[in-house]
């Protein structure tokens, strides 16, 4: 059926305007900023902590583009990720998910990523078994910087690339065939936050800042199992390797968590916030798709892709996290109380563990919320 001439018309209106909007928001690159030479940035060292928290940070570049140098060392490591459930994961610097470095657009990245051997490891005793690179989701070029950073035990390989895309990226390891989702959904992936050099906008342009942000790593697991309900354990990752894949195959995962393990954003780690501080949610999910909440607030400004080059979205109650995908929201929060943010696949939340609370104070406003009565019996009349 061909279009009516009205519904022609309405589009030849309506699509010029939402382009002007679109366009009026955006603003133009800096051709000083791109045009920026990486012999004359500063070099900085960033010493990154573990999720969900973020390493301090601006919120606004009060500079040039710089040279961020990191470190990551990859532990392979068995952790009873669930009541007796032990699985030997892959971690970036000795937690699932990795933790999250932060720079501005246009600044440059200059990692040292390190195969650790019992020698080498900052973190603990490890005895990796396996090799391990790096894909950056946020870079441009050799998948992502895995063809150049594949490393054996014992080896650190060093990559510098550009942050040309503002947003919020996944990283993960990327050794190549089946190893790829056995290294990501044993633990392997993390993310990193690229803000715009002009912080972050809502949707009419204004300037957002945020006084907390937390991150929100998912985890899908997929542990082989025993007959009797018990897992199956092993002397380190290589010899778990071909069960876990079996699992895999299934396409079903067995335990899901956030920050790596049960209960850590629920009991382990206490999130906190005031009643008008507003909060960075940052979500990211390598290997499938998630459905953020915020049960008692919304999402005031989102970005559902975690790209902050897009035009927000305004005032959701849930949003998409692609597979190998991230988002990001903010929220001003206006009353006091225990807040569960999840994802609202509430079989993930619920039957398994893809949820945090965090715990706000500063006090309770009748006019935003109050009891009218005390439950009671019904009587007919």
């Amino acid at each position: 059926m061909r279009p009516s001439p009205l519904f022609a018309l309405a589009v030849a209106f309506i699509l010029p305007a939402c382009s002007a909007q679109s366009s009026e928001w955006r603003l133009p690159d800096d051709p000083a900023i791109v045009d920026y030479r990486v012999a004359d940035a500063e070099v900085v060292q960033q010493e990154l902590v573990d999720p969900p928290f973020l390493p301090p940070h601006e919120q606004v570049a009060s500079g040039p583009p710089r040279v961020v140098s990191i470190r990551l060392e990859i532990v392979e490591r068995e952790v009873e990720i669930a009541p007796g459930v032990f699985v030997w994961q892959m971690a970036f610097n000795n937690h699932v998910p990795g933790p999250v470095p932060v720079v501005f657009q246009w600044d440059w990245i200059d990692l040292t990523l390190v195969n650790t051997t019992t020698d080498t490891v900052r973190f603990g005793t490890a005895d990796n078994q396996l090799p391990h690179n790096i894909d950056f989701h946020a870079a441009t070029g050799a998948l992502g910087g895995g063809t150049l950073t594949v490393v054996a035990p014992g080896q650190e390989v060093g990559l510098r690339w550009r942050a040309a895309k503002s947003g919020f990226f996944v990283y993960h390891c990327a050794p190549g065939g089946e190893m790829v989702p056995y290294h990501v959904t044993t633990g392997g992936n993390g993310a990193i936050l690229v803000l715009p050099r002009e912080g972050l906008r809502d949707g009419d342009g204004n300037p957002i800042r945020y006084d907390r942000a937390y991150y929100f790593g998912e985890q899908d697991y997929y542990v082989p199992m025993n007959e009797d309900g018990t897992s199956k354990r092993y002397a380190n990752f290589s010899l778990q390797m071909a069960d876990w894949v079996g699992v895999m195959r299934g396409l079903v995962p067995t335990h899901i968590a956030f920050n790596g393990e049960y209960g850590s954003l629920t009991s382990d780690i206490r999130l906190e916030a005031e009643v008008g501080e507003t909060l960075l949610m940052l979500h990211s999910q390598a290997n499938n798709p998630s459905y953020p909440h915020l049960i008692g607030g919304h999402g005031d400004w989102v970005w559902p892709y975690g790209k902050f080059g897009n035009q927000p979205d305004e005032g959701l109650e849930s949003w998409d996290v692609v597979a190998g995908g991230t988002a990001a929201a903010v929220y001003t929060f206006e009353q006091e109380g225990t807040y569960v943010y999840l994802n609202h696949n509430l079989i993930k939340a619920f039957l398994f563990d893809a949820k945090a609370m965090i715990h706000v104070t500063g006090g309770w406003d009748d006019e935003l919320m109050t009891s009218t009565f005390a439950p009671r019996t019904v009587t007919s009349n």
